[in-house]
């Protein structure tokens, strides 16, 4: 029985309808102009003529200006940042910790380690409780919070190492500094029930 053989075997060309339908069939159903027509279709970009009154919004300055946010309280000066801001909220939180007698100061003076003689004078926070017998020292020897910072803290003797202070932190913020405190004085076991 002999195969039957279709056209491209054979080596005939089939007829196309569609070059000979395609440009008379998109003339009739989209006709081309050069030129923009408009049209009553409806799109999802155009903005409601009803609803769109372009006359009442507000100028782009007004929009700026509601946009900028308040300075943080860290852009403040130095001095006025620690004693505005850091001693209030470091007081609050220890006392939290269940620390009543606290005594809180800030003052420029010389660094209180033993075997450290230094002339200069720096920036500390300076707590103590129980009488004073529990102490600790936090130093800002650049007079400000993104600089170098130091700790040191003592029972009843005066303190015999300075540690650095947030060193690996890349921006220092307030709750930072408070957080960072009392981490070190929990490590120290001189908070709460320690």
């Amino acid at each position: 029985m002999a195969d039957p053989t279709n056209h491209n075997q054979a080596g005939e060309v089939a007829p196309s309808t569609v070059d000979k339908q395609a440009p008379s069939v998109a003339q009739e159903k989209a006709p081309s102009t050069d030129e923009p027509v408009a049209t009553d279709l409806p799109t999802a970009n155009a903005p409601d003529p009803k609803t769109a009154n372009l006359a009442e919004k507000p100028p782009a300055a007004a929009k700026a200006a509601k946009k900028e946010k308040a300075p943080a309280v860290e852009d403040k000066p130095f001095v006025e940042f620690i004693q505005q801001n850091y001693l209030p909220a470091v007081e609050k939180a220890i006392t939290e910790q269940g620390v009543p007698d606290l005594q809180l100061s800030f003052a420029k003076q010389k660094v209180p380690i033993t075997g450290f003689e230094s002339a200069e004078e720096y920036w500390q926070v300076i707590g103590s409780w129980q009488n004073g017998r529990r102490q600790f020292n936090l130093y800002f020897p650049e007079e400000d919070i993104q600089g170098k910072k130091g700790f040191s803290c003592n029972e009843g003797k005066k303190p015999s190492t300075l540690e650095s202070f947030l060193i690996d932190e890349r921006k220092i913020t307030l709750d930072l500094l408070v957080f960072g405190l009392l981490q070190r004085l929990n490590g120290q076991k001189w908070l709460g029930r320690n």
